[in-house]
């Protein structure tokens, strides 16, 4: 694909140049077909604000949205779209196609026509046939917003951000030790108590350094579903995550009688790393969470949902006399497989209720096999869970974990420590061929965990462009590296003019373009490297990987 004429981030499959360009004005309309006309609205609320185009809907219009009813090697996300000088064609099988073709019309466009405010044409579209499929049907994100808190504003943000970038999944992190994001109504006191932490760590887990700074937020239901319908028209799912049974300590100071010690009080931690309170597992525990995931499947109607299921330590469950009691009666050797019992419980229950529960594992070992894996630390791992017969998405914290530094240059802002998870490693995160498991491999997944990225500036600079990376090559498959980077320069505009801060293009090269991240937002400064986070070229996973 030349790049100097349609830099698209992703590549996409096939593209074919012309000459010549089509010129939207005041005066074109669009022809939408039965089932078409959400991605005309879509188009149209996506350009006004900078273009002031109208594109009305009309008979005859020469700028064409059509759902073809045979089927097409491309399937339902792929989209076949052609510009000639007097018209334009964008056709798909499913109207996620002609989303996904909505975002490519944008990118040929001048990158000002991203613009939120109104801006000077022409507002011209390259002549070109482009024929365009993804590789994985799942492209995600998750955005931790339990560790800090962001208002849905910015979750509204960043689905525009990976809609635009052809990711279709965002995975939110709604619930941890440190915060519970969702509420409940059968239990007000998870965001009222839990949603609250007295201050937070300054630097890593274990530097018994805090800001003295409370921390707090939740959602409302409405705004919940307001997000859910808001990335829908967007071709973009929400999959909920509510940690279980470990990760739930903010649940426990909101609700003690749901642990292990009869009649302890817990506050919501404000540390970072693995906290050893976890939920009891006597039956009380397992209707909580039946009712829990009930107002979350009311929210959220994606099929895949999220229940944590990582980093649950078993000391607690090991003296506990409810605890052995109840591994005794489920025939158990031991306290320890208590804890696939216990996601195997809540696992049906999902299941019961037509969603695929999801959850973080090595290898899958120990879950049902109707449970979706998400693996993160280990290739060799994604391989074992394949073969076991899970579903997995690979989230590989080598190449898609967004917290660790970019660079170990000085002014790099304090991050997970850990390896140097650069631009080229996001870029080459392929997962394990899958001849031999079709269909298991459902895709790649970016995570963004927080502890370090307080402010919605501190998560642009961590997020981009290493998600521009993860982007291409899950959609694209096999996208060439130093295409990549010819595409990213140009992009780049695109990004600068959506407001996004991002970290540098590359990280061996200054660029004077991008932001010091130390001053993108002014009311937080966040450590950088030498005063605190050496970035060590390890060969072990973190200790802390979420």
């Amino acid at each position: 694909m030349p790049t100097n004429h349609a830099p698209l981030v992703p590549a996409p499959t096939h593209l074919t140049p012309h000459s010549g360009h089509f010129t939207l004005h005041t005066e074109t309309t669009i022809r939408a077909t039965p089932g078409a006309e959400p991605a005309a609205a879509l188009l149209r609320t996506l350009l006004s604000p900078a273009t002031g185009l109208p594109l009305p809907l009309s008979a005859n219009g020469p700028v064409v949205f059509a759902l073809d009813p045979q089927p097409d090697a491309t399937g339902e996300e792929g989209y076949r779209l052609t510009v000639a000088p007097e018209s334009v064609l964008l056709r798909a099988t499913g109207l996620p196609g002609l989303l996904n073709g909505i975002q490519t019309l944008r990118q040929l466009l001048p990158a000002a026509a991203l613009a939120g405010t109104p801006q000077p044409g022409p507002w011209r579209l390259p002549c070109l046939e482009i024929t365009d499929e993804p590789r994985h049907p799942w492209r995600g994100l998750l955005l931790d917003v339990a560790r800090h808190f962001q208002p849905v504003s910015f979750l509204r943000r960043y689905v525009d951000l990976l809609a635009l970038h052809k990711l279709n999944v965002l995975h939110l992190h709604l619930t941890d030790d440190q915060g519970w994001r969702m509420p409940v109504t059968a239990f007000p006191r998870l965001t009222e108590v839990g949603g609250r932490r007295a201050e937070s760590m300054v630097g890593p887990a274990g530097s018994r350094r805090f800001d003295g700074i409370p921390h707090e937020g939740a959602y409302s239901k409405e705004e919940l579903t307001g997000l859910v319908a808001y990335a829908a028209a967007r071709g973009v799912t929400v999959v909920p995550e509510i940690d279980m049974p470990g990760h739930t300590r903010a649940a426990l100071a909101a609700y003690p009688e749901l642990g292990n010690v009869p009649g302890r009080r817990l506050d919501v931690w404000t540390r970072w790393g693995v906290c050893e309170t976890v939920l009891g597992v006597h039956e009380p525990v397992l209707d909580f969470c039946r009712t829990v995931l009930d107002e979350v499947l009311d929210v959220f109607p994606s099929r895949h949902v999220h229940i944590g299921g990582d980093e649950c330590p078993t000391t607690e469950w090991a003296v506990s006399d409810a605890a052995r009691a109840r591994a005794a009666a489920e025939g158990l050797p031991d306290t320890d497989a208590l804890h696939g019992w216990f996601l195997g419980r809540i696992g049906a229950y999902l299941t019961e209720r037509g969603r695929v529960p999801t959850a973080w594992a090595e290898n899958g070992e120990g879950l049902p096999p109707e449970c979706a894996v998400m693996t993160w630390r280990d290739p060799e791992h994604t391989r074992i869970a394949l073969k076991r017969g899970h579903a997995v998405i690979s989230a590989q914290h080598r190449s898609a974990y967004l917290d660790y530094a970019q660079s170990s240059g000085p002014a790099e802002p304090q991050a997970q420590p850990g390896a140097v998870v650069d631009l080229r490693a996001v870029h080459g995160h392929t997962p394990p061929d899958d001849t031999d498991t079709p269909g298991r491999l459902l895709g790649l997944q970016a995570a963004l965990w927080t502890e370090f990225a307080p402010t919605p500036g501190n998560v642009d600079y961590l997020t981009f462009p290493r998600l521009c990376a993860l982007a291409d090559r899950a959609w694209h498959g096999t996208p060439s590296w130093p295409g990549f980077r010819a595409r990213l320069r140009a992009h780049a505009a695109r990004l600068a003019t959506l407001g996004v801060r991002h970290g540098p293009l590359d990280p061996h090269v200054p660029d004077p373009h991008v932001l010091d991240p130390h001053v993108l937002d002014p009311h937080v400064r966040i450590p950088t490297a030498s005063e605190g986070n050496s970035h060590e070229q390890d060969d072990q996973a973190p200790a802390h990987p979420r």
